[in-house]
């Protein structure tokens, strides 16, 4: 269990903690959803989530058998929709290091696309992962 708590600051803005580490992050609205964009929406911080999460558990998974992913990057372009407002797809390019073996590489990309956050994502929400191995 991991405690995070957020405050609202006013004029659309929170301040969001995560308990365990204190680690400390500002939320605000997008600029058209009322806000300023001064910082990532909370819809952001799931496109945030999606890249970082499917990064660290191939990199779990790639430690496990001595294999390098330093390098390794996930780039994350959320799109939303009206009516009711939503995330409505969420397309990931992720670009492997070449160094990564062939024999490897199906198996992290089946890793990235069950990671935890892919799997907590509604099944309406149109997510594509392409994978470059450079």
């Amino acid at each position: 269990m991991v405690k995070i708590e957020a405050v609202y600051q006013g004029e659309k803005h929170s301040q969001v903690t995560h308990e365990p580490s204190r680690a400390v992050l500002e939320t605000d609205a997008p600029k058209d959803n009322n806000g300023r964009g001064e910082s990532f929406s909370p819809t952001d911080l799931v496109a945030a989530a999606l890249g970082s999460c499917l990064l660290t558990v191939m990199a779990i998974s790639a430690e496990r058998e001595d294999i390098d992913m330093k390098g390794a990057k996930s780039e994350v372009i959320k799109e939303m929709a009206a009516n009711p407002r939503r995330i409505s797809s969420l397309t990931v390019k992720v670009e492997m290091p070449s160094t990564v073996p062939f024999s490897a590489r199906e198996k992290l990309e089946t890793i990235a696309r069950t990671c935890p956050v892919a799997k907590s994502l509604s099944e309406g929400l149109e997510v594509n992962m392409q994978f470059t191995w450079l």
